[in-house]
């Protein structure tokens, strides 16, 4: 790995009239094969800043780094250099399962140490593949900084022109959008946003494409206890900034040193299967936690769903109801409206139709007490994930699907409410152990409860991780839906 020196720029330098540069301070970090390069700047004021090119060519220009906290701490200049550290990276690694049995993690990597005046140590950890980069703020224990709050994270990717560009609207609380293929200059234009984060903001992962054909991707990865990012625009300047989401009190961000932030990420390559076939994401995940993945599997499934979206029949069971509160409703002593789809005769049809068409599992929705009133109310207390229906056999349709070779993958919808789940989770993982369910689809549609939180706010994380590693002690896989982003948690 090539270690270039840094350079301190001093004040001689323009008294003996050279042209100096606006950085006092540069490291230079290269790809392995040489193509990428970062820069690290540190300008007079003490504001950090890195670049990115690729061949010598601009992709991204000096963008800013930094954090504004709650309480008005401005993290975004007053630095001063404190040194670097250089490493190689070089290492394969097995995925759990994926297209590949093994794959390499190589880069170079530099961690450079920042600190204030005022004993505020911030470290920025880059990660430079020879398809991308990727960096990180990290809080050291020697800090003044112990427990803060972040108003906004100031990273910012200047690009350098008006790119062609296939994006998603910002949102806090959805991704289910049609992607548009527009012009960066054009975002404003077409922004649909349900919860808009900004009228100038994307998601990621943002896919672009420059006028010369080199393909650039801007997303994250390692997002644990912090919130997702959005990207707002500067369609003047067409740089994009971090636009965290926030909590229900407006934190961006409730961090305690040690800590760390998630990796920004930045692929550069030359054509769009490429990016496709990167694995800067997996990489620059943790490795995997759980010792034994022997119950992890890929299963094709198909189920009982769709049916229900385009109206042919219904997650609920009776119209007799129009509020459940459960184990206080009686629903055996409710007239089915006979449009319920999850009964015991559909289920079977599905699961023959599976056995016979080499499926593995077939997912049933509306299964359990409560869709009568399940949405649109913000009810804490929706679903116990344990009751079926009348007309769902629980025991029976599970042994005619292990018997035909087929299981049946669980379905626990939320409605968004992450109290309620949590309060139920142990029982509902329990009864899918109890009746050889490995599998669950988790919902979350409806706006969050705890009440003004969003989907992909800090708590909101945390909660998917704390599902998650329930799970696993269950040996459940989970397949998560209006949920978590694919950053991933681990590789």
């Amino acid at each position: 790995m090539k270690r270039l020196a840094f350079t301190l720029c001093v004040a001689l330098l323009a008294a003996c009239g050279t042209n100096a540069p606006s950085w006092t301070v540069k490291e230079e970090l290269q790809s392995p094969n040489g193509r990428l390069e970062a820069q690290f700047l540190i300008y007079p004021d003490g504001s950090p800043a890195y670049t990115l090119t690729f061949d010598g060519k601009d992709v991204i220009k000096p963008s800013k780094l930094g954090y504004k906290l709650i309480g008005g701490m401005d993290l975004t200049k007053g630095f001063t250099f404190e040194g670097s550290e250089h490493g190689v990276i070089d290492e394969t690694w097995e995925p759990v399962w994926g297209e590949e049995r093994q794959i390499r993690n190589n880069c170079n990597e530099m961690l450079v140490k920042l600190k204030r005046e005022d004993g505020v140590a911030m470290n920025v950890r880059f990660r430079l593949y020879n398809d991308g980069l990727g960096f990180r703020y990290e809080f050291p224990m020697e800090n003044r900084l112990t427990y803060f709050k972040v108003a906004d994270e100031i990273t910012q990717f200047a690009l350098t022109g008006n790119h062609t560009a296939w994006w998603i609207a910002g949102d806090y609380d959805t991704q289910e959008y049609n992607y548009t293929h527009s012009k960066l200059s054009e975002i404003r234009k077409y922004n649909a946003s349900q919860t808009v984060a900004s009228a100038m903001s994307v998601q990621t992962a943002l896919q672009m494409k420059t006028g010369d054909g080199l393909y650039i991707n801007i997303h994250e990865a390692e997002v644990l206890d912090y919130p997702t990012t959005n990207l707002e625009l500067d369609d003047k300047t067409f740089t994009f900034s971090t636009l965290l989401t926030p909590d229900a009190e407006g934190v961006k961000g409730r961090l305690q040193a040690p800590c760390k932030s998630p990796w920004r990420t930045v692929q550069v390559c030359e054509k769009a299967t490429d990016v496709l076939a990167s694995r800067l994401i997996l990489n620059l995940n943790e490795p995997c936690a759980i010792e034994d993945v022997s119950w992890i599997h890929p299963v094709k499934y198909m189920g009982v769903w769709w049916e229900m979206i385009t109206g042919r029949t219904h997650w609920s069971y009776t119209s007799d109801f129009p509020s459940v509160q459960l184990g206080v409703t009686d629903y055996s002593k409710a007239k089915p409206h006979g449009r319920h789809g999850a009964n015991n005769e559909n289920v079977r049809m599905y699961i023959d139709f599976a056995a016979e068409n080499g499926f593995d599992a077939i997912l049933v929705e509306g299964w359990n007490e409560g869709w009568e009133d399940w949405f649109g109310a913000q009810k804490d207390y929706v679903f116990d994930f344990v009751t079926p229906y009348p007309d769902f056999d629980l025991p029976a349709l599970n042994k005619y699907a292990h018997d035909k070779g087929i299981r049946i993958i669980m379905h626990h919808e939320s409605s968004s409410s992450t109290v309620n789940y949590e309060r139920h989770m142990e029982a509902a993982y329990n009864l899918m152990n109890e009746y050889g369910y490995d599998a669950v689809k988790s919902g979350y549609v409806g706006n969050i409860i705890p009440y003004g939180e969003h989907h992909y706010s800090q708590p909101l994380i945390n909660h998917y991780h704390y599902a998650v590693v329930e799970a696993a002690k269950h040996h459940i896989m989970v397949n998560a839906h209006e949920a978590v982003r694919p950053t991933g948690l681990c590789r």
